[in-house]
């Protein structure tokens, strides 16, 4: 094949993990790779590193349709991950097709895909991990949250109105409601119904909660996917995958991200880790809260997460069906608590 015509033919994406899937093609030695899928990406574990591709796909919420739609993300994920992984995110690399119309990550060629390029961290310091083997301790989780304060502390509040905050919140309900009611999921109407009511009920009967947080300054940019995987207790804990693709999802009062990070530390098993977070972060901050809301934003997130496990239905084959039915009544189960713990 000529060198042109090398050039012109365009790698798939089977083609693309394929080769990013063999140990000698990485610049840095490695016995083995371990290739992860998420809904979005393919992450290629090394010895030492682990590269993300993401997907070409397109969503309501995303596109990575285009080549440079995805070089464009993976720098905003590099930027924004570095707020609290510095040293964990280390650069953009490019997937290369080279002259002869070969895949290559070192050399020449014009760039066919692009990678973020990670140090990988010691898996047993992950806090899910940690909470599997009941070896998360409250000094640790109080040094997450006083580093996590630090963050906050050093975002900009987002100028946001009380009205629009709370409006958020009732269309993003209302959204859950309609996505989990859809008869191809066979999940209980009457039970979606009384929680969607019971959320939007408090939202109005306690409309005074979430303004007081705006007037506050307490909404702005968090990391926007605080879960107990995405956070590595190290002596100085780090925080990696936040939500990159859309700045909206990012914007929280870290309460509620925190009382998400909670909520998913109880549903793993170990719910005292929600209090020794949320105390630690409430003495490093001097921010103090009504318990209502708090139960609040655990219930809204208990449902958004229940929408994200059944939606997995629908195109996701890595697993059981029955796991992601199970996953869902699970966040059913919790939404349901809290809005009740939230006194309504």
């Amino acid at each position: 094949m000529a060198v042109d015509d090398a050039l012109r033919v365009e790698p798939s994406l089977a083609d693309k993990l394929a080769f990013l899937s063999r140990p000698d093609h990485y610049p840095e030695p490695t016995r083995n790779v371990e290739a992860v899928e998420t809904h979005m990406s393919w992450v290629f574990l090394t010895d030492a590193f682990a590269y993300k591709l993401k997907k070409p796909v397109r969503y309501d919420y995303l596109d990575f349709s285009t080549l440079e739609a995805r070089r464009l993300d993976c720098e905003v994920e590099l930027r924004l991950n570095r707020r609290l992984a510095e040293a964990v995110y280390l650069a953009v690399v490019p997937l290369l097709l080279t002259a002869e119309g070969r895949l290559s990550l070192n050399g020449e060629g014009r760039p066919a895909d692009w990678l973020v390029k990670m140090r990988r961290l010691p898996a047993e310091r992950m806090l899910d991990a940690l909470i599997r083997r009941r070896a998360a301790t409250e000094d640790s989780i109080r040094v997450l949250a006083r580093r996590l304060t630090v963050f906050y502390a050093g975002s900009v509040t987002e100028p946001l109105s009380a009205e629009a905050y709370r409006q958020r919140f009732a269309v993003k309900i209302t959204e859950f409601l309609r996505e989990l009611s859809r008869p191809e999921f066979g999940l209980p109407a009457q039970r979606l119904a009384h929680i969607a009511q019971a959320q939007l009920k408090f939202l109005q009967q306690y409309a005074g909660l979430f303004d007081a947080r705006v007037t506050q300054g307490r909404i702005l940019e968090g990391h926007g996917d605080l879960r107990p995987e995405h956070v590595c207790l190290l002596p100085e804990p780090v925080m990696i995958d936040c939500l990159e693709f859309k700045r909206d999802f990012r914007i929280i009062d870290p309460l509620d991200e925190l009382g998400y990070l909670a909520l998913e530390c109880e549903r793993l098993g170990m719910p005292e880790v929600g209090p020794w977070l949320l105390s630690g972060y409430g003495e490093a901050s001097g921010d103090r809260w009504p318990a209502p809301l708090l139960r609040f934003y655990q219930s809204f997130r208990a449902s958004l997460r229940a929408v994200l496990a059944i939606w997995h239905l629908r195109d996701d084959g890595r697993h059981p069906p029955q796991t992601w039915i199970r996953t869902t009544h699970e966040y059913l189960d919790l939404a349901e608590r809290h809005i009740e713990q939230a006194g309504l």
